[in-house]
């Protein structure tokens, strides 16, 4: 039986098959996002995956639902799984943001789900980190969300040569669609024209646009010339003094096709062809307010970077390192009468941190040590005993054969120095 289309399943390393999903790869993804939003500051949130669908279609409206995976549950409410994570951010701080000092600062890895057609870069499915600040309007916030976008991506050593994050303002094309006194209902398939001229045929955008009452060659002109606004500029010096000038430029050419973005827009494209965006954001002022039925008028503004394409860009580089099994010990159960014992041991080891594994039942010692070398552990432990009918641990390390016979009482901390140096001191594990 096959999973859905657009659905993966994500396997230890080694991987079965070359095309598969690496669930350490997605693991090591998870780890430097997380660990760069908390350099920052930002504390991590979650919500559930399946919501109302009305919170959905009060953001974006009817049309959505055809992107959803929608359905009625049992208790006859329409509700659907999340193909976003925004709308959940904005009730839940609509529902709590009186107990939060402000600015908030909150990040979220959650897993995505859009019923659509597949493309490269894009399936019905995906994780994607989310990071946004609640409560602040001036371009300093903007600032700090970008440059956690750009920190986010040199955590896995990208630098500028390899992404670039393209700043644009939702304010200056409003006012350049303004400036004509067209319909302002219209304003935002205005928007969405803009954000499909790369990708749709030039004779399909000289016509929509034209009814709209504008030509392709002034919007054209307007991106060429694509002049900071005051806002972006502030923006250009802050990460100018931050070292991070060379990673960002503004573009008009983004402008980004959900409704709810109300000022600075921006995306971060691979510098070496890959189509699709790595991650895209905004300011979005007034949709706290709006989902919240005017309870609640916060500002706001954040980005999404999704794991699909990011794992492509770092793949095209080599940039995602070998993921090799992480066992630190195997302990051996050469002599079946000290096996109480050992498990004993093995618990101890455990709780000091390192990652320990044996055979489950009796085996021939030299079965159990190739399983230790298949696992890539770095030592073995076997429990014997003395003379004197104590026990004793004895420490093999596989990268030099060298051995050491441990007394019980010392063993558990000598093993973890061995194996497992970069952890702390812990507490103290009695024998």
């Amino acid at each position: 039986m096959d999973s859905l289309p657009g659905f993966r399943d994500f396997y230890p390393e080694p991987l079965p098959q070359p095309d598969a999903w690496s669930a350490d790869a997605r693991q090591f993804i998870f780890n430097r996002w997380r660990a760069t939003a908390r350099t920052y500051g930002f504390r991590e949130y979650d919500g559930p995956p399946l919501e109302l669908l009305e919170l959905y279609t009060t953001k974006s409206g009817e049309e959505i639902v055809a992107q959803l995976y929608n359905f009625l549950d049992k208790g006859d409410r329409a509700v659907a799984l999340r193909p976003e994570m925004t709308p959940t951010l904005a009730r839940m701080v609509a529902a709590a943001e009186r107990n939060y000092k402000k600015p908030i600062k909150w990040f979220a890895v959650p897993q995505l789900f859009r019923y659509e057609r597949q493309a490269k870069g894009r399936l019905r499915e995906h994780f994607q980190f989310n990071a946004d600040i609640i409560g602040e309007t001036d371009p300093a916030a903007d600032s700090e969300i970008v440059a956690l976008l750009i920190d986010s991506l040199r955590a896995f050593a990208l630098t500028s040569q390899d992404f670039v994050v393209r700043l644009s303002s939702r304010q200056a094309w409003q006012e350049f669609y303004s400036a004509r006194g067209t319909d302002s209902n219209k304003a935002y398939e205005f928007y969405q024209l803009i954000d499909k001229l790369d990708r749709e045929e030039e004779a399909v955008s000289r016509a929509k646009l034209l009814a709209l009452g504008f030509t392709l060659e002034e919007v054209r002109d307007f991106i060429q010339a694509s002049r900071p606004t005051v806002e972006l500029q502030a923006m250009l010096d802050n990460l100018t003094a931050r070292g991070l000038g060379d990673f960002v430029r503004v573009d008009y050419g983004i402008i980004r096709g959900l409704a709810y973005y109300t000022g600075v827009v921006f995306e971060a494209f691979d510098r070496k062809g890959h189509p699709r965006a790595i991650a895209g954001g905004g300011r979005y002022d007034n949709l706290i307010k709006q989902m919240s039925g005017g309870k609640v008028d916060m500002p706001a503004l954040g980005f999404g970077m999704g794991d699909v394409v990011l794992l492509q860009v770092l793949r095209d580089r080599g940039l995602i390192p070998a993921f090799n099994a992480v066992v630190d010990v195997f302990c051996l159960v050469e002599d079946e009468s000290l096996r109480a014992e050992t498990l004993g041991l093995i618990g101890r080891l455990r709780e000091a941190g390192c990652a320990v594994d044996f055979s489950l039942t009796p085996a021939k010692p030299d079965k159990q040590f190739k399983r230790a070398l298949e696992l890539g552990a770095s030592a073995t432990v076997k429990l014997q005993r003395a003379a004197s009918g104590r026990c004793q641990v004895r420490l093999k390390i596989l990268r030099t054969r060298a051995e050491t016979v441990l007394e019980m009482a010392d063993a558990v901390h000598a093993i973890r120095v061995e194996v497992r140096p970069e952890l702390k001191p812990g507490r103290e594990v009695s024998s």
